[in-house]
């Protein structure tokens, strides 16, 4: 039986079963499965289970211990081959993507590299020379691209987790087409570094899984910045909360939606909404033609030089190594003007703040995934247009800084999958994961074409209150860093990613396990700001966590950059002896990046 994330973690953490069974079992289903289009590269099994053994070694407190994870071939994985699904474009990888690098840290196992649309230019899933990955629903359907490989790989129970990307909506359509979770992050809040890039601009990692919750415990271990990556923002991962009390969720008005003709589809968005009204969400008519025009702008305006850029020295000496679909589409980049990227870059402006006014009345708009769903023949036989009409609610997203994440709604008695997708503005990944997995869990559909019946939901906590204490964490207890459970296990709360005064310097002290700094206050005028992430715990919990705290440092008053004082972390001087002065990196996560650099 296909396990999720959480009961894998929980059984290697029992003792019930072993990274490296867990691992055999994996290669086992794919043995099993036999779709041989699903992964580019699989790795050996051998290799793998090694790996899984190292494990042993390891903290099994590791939130992703010995979790298998299949990851898309435009993205580095070290030891194997990158593709982009392009034989001519392949390359050896000299080190993990900075995602791929946080799974494993995080106790992750590559399984393989899975399939896509050729340099991630479509959401069909069929434009690749090695296959087309077999829809995990129904064979005859589309698998959905670009990240076809991953999506088939977890909706087929094949693996609990894998990463795609998402452009224009290639980690969203292929999620509802396979009958699981799909979350595009906001941009920057997962490192593109190490990722064959389709839009620099625009592209996302995104993350695959059956349920929301395994999708969010993914998100932990890879949000957070990326100093080596320009495109990499701080856009902290709050905890899950319960549904608030008012939600408001928005809705187009009557008229605005395109099913093209599918009225089984149609009819399964209006049980969605009923089903939001059930579980107590008002919903509000929105005006959608300006995201209309924004998804336009995708295809019809310049963005698709960058297509072109990313692989301009490939497709002009060697054109007949593309896929023709990708070849066309691609090459319609090359003679964009700047005139023309100018007139798109200020419409594009005009287009974000009508949907800044928009998105300020309710906390979610909700749409389809895809408006319809089409078999393989029907989109070899129409390539362009009928992968545009699968693109229809996604392609606008990333053009407006938005964050979405696909569900699962419901299943056609023909065995037709159908997904809605929760969009708000970037930065609120979380808030969209607290209401999504509700309405999933409601559903009580089976995880992807598994079988397995959805777990119960795991109990989160209200939205944290006024009566916590905040502390500024600067260090080892960084999200994502390796002290960060001990304010996780405390219920502690992530309230802000932020900056101190320019009032303070950090050094990296002599001999301490795990590294830690210490921030230490300096005359006005003669430190700088250091980056700082600001927790909140219950008086109780703050109690406990300063008890615990090792000499030399301490808890003092802290004041940030906009003058607001919390308690946080300081040293004392006399502990500097032998301490690198680190200021000049602006915060501990640029300075522990620099130091896997140079390693």
């Amino acid at each position: 039986m296909t396990e999720t994330i959480a009961e894998i973690v929980a059984a290697h953490r029992a003792g019930t079963a072993t990274p490296a069974q867990t691992v055999a079992r994996c290669y086992q289903r794919i043995r099993a499965h036999g779709d041989p289009a699903i992964f580019i590269t699989l790795r050996d099994e051998a290799d793998a289970i090694a790996e899984a053994v190292a494990l042993a070694a390891k903290d099994p407190s590791l939130p992703l211990y010995g979790v298998p994870v299949a990851v898309k071939d435009n993205i580095d994985v070290a030891g194997l081959p990158t593709t982009a699904a392009c034989p001519a474009f392949a390359y050896q990888p000299a080190q993990d993507s900075t995602a791929v690098a946080r799974l494993r840290a995080a106790g992750a196992i590559v399984i393989g590299k899975t399939n896509l649309d050729q340099f991630a230019t479509g959401l069909v899933g069929v434009r690749s020379p090695y296959g087309i990955p077999r829809n995990a629903m129904r064979a005859d359907l589309v698998p959905g691209g670009s990240s076809s490989g991953s999506a088939v790989a977890v909706g087929a129970g094949l693996v609990p987790l894998s990463l795609g990307t998402d452009t224009a909506g290639s980690g969203r359509v292929p999620a509802m087409l396979n009958n699981i979770v799909g979350l595009k992050p906001s941009l920057g809040l997962i490192s593109s570094t190490g990722l064959v890039p389709a839009c620099r601009t625009l592209d996302c990692i995104s993350i695959f899984a059956l349920t929301v919750d395994d999708a969010v415990a993914a998100l932990r271990v890879l949000g957070y910045p990326d100093p080596n990556d320009a495109y990499s923002r701080e856009r902290p991962v709050a905890p899950l909360t319960t549904k608030p009390d008012r939600l408001k969720l928005g809705v187009p008005r009557s008229g605005q939606l395109q099913f093209f003709g599918d009225q089984q589809a149609e009819a399964a968005y209006a049980a969605a909404l009923q089903r939001w009204t059930r579980l107590g969400a008002e919903l509000i008519e929105v005006d959608i033609e300006p995201l209309y025009e924004t998804a336009r702008l995708l295809y019809e305006g310049p963005w698709v030089a960058e297509r072109y850029l990313a692989i301009r020295e490939l497709i002009d000496s060697t054109p007949d190594a593309l896929h023709p679909v990708t070849r066309q589409i691609t090459l319609g980049g090359k003679t964009v003007s700047a005139a023309d990227t100018f007139a798109a870059l200020y419409r594009l402006q005009a287009l974000r703040k009508i949907a800044d006014q928009t998105f300020a009345g309710f906390d979610a708009l909700v749409l389809p995934t895809a408006p319809t769903i089409y078999t393989v023949d029907q989109v070899l036989a129409d390539p362009i247009t009928l992968n545009s009409r699968l693109g229809t609610y996604t392609n606008f997203v990333n053009l407006l800084d938005l964050c979405g994440l696909a569900v699962p709604a419901s299943i056609g008695a023909n065995g037709l999958p159908f997904g809605i997708t929760l969009l708000a503005p970037g930065g609120r990944d979380a808030e969209l994961a607290s209401i999504g997995r509700i309405f999933h869990a409601d559903t009580a559909l089976p995880l992807g074409a598994t079988g397995k019946p959805q777990p119960a939901l795991a109990a989160v906590k209200a939205a944290p209150t006024a009566e916590g204490i905040n502390i500024a964490v600067v260090g080892a207890h960084l999200s994502g860093m390796a002290l960060n459970s001990e304010l996780t296990n405390l219920d502690g709360t992530l309230m802000s990613a932020t900056e101190t005064a320019a009032d303070y310097k950090l050094y990296a002290l002599k001999g301490t396990v795990p590294p830690k700094p210490g921030m230490l206050r300096v005359a006005t005028g003669a430190g700088a700001a250091i980056a700082v992430e600001v927790w909140t715990l219950s008086p109780a919990a703050f109690g406990r966590f300063v008890a615990a705290i090792p000499q030399p440092l301490s808890i003092g008053t802290i004041t940030l950059a906009d003058g607001t004082m919390v308690k946080g972390f300081l040293v004392e001087p006399a502990a500097l002896d032998g301490a690198r002065d680190i200021t000049h990196f602006g915060g501990w996560r640029a300075y522990m990046a620099d130091l896997a650099k140079v390693g």
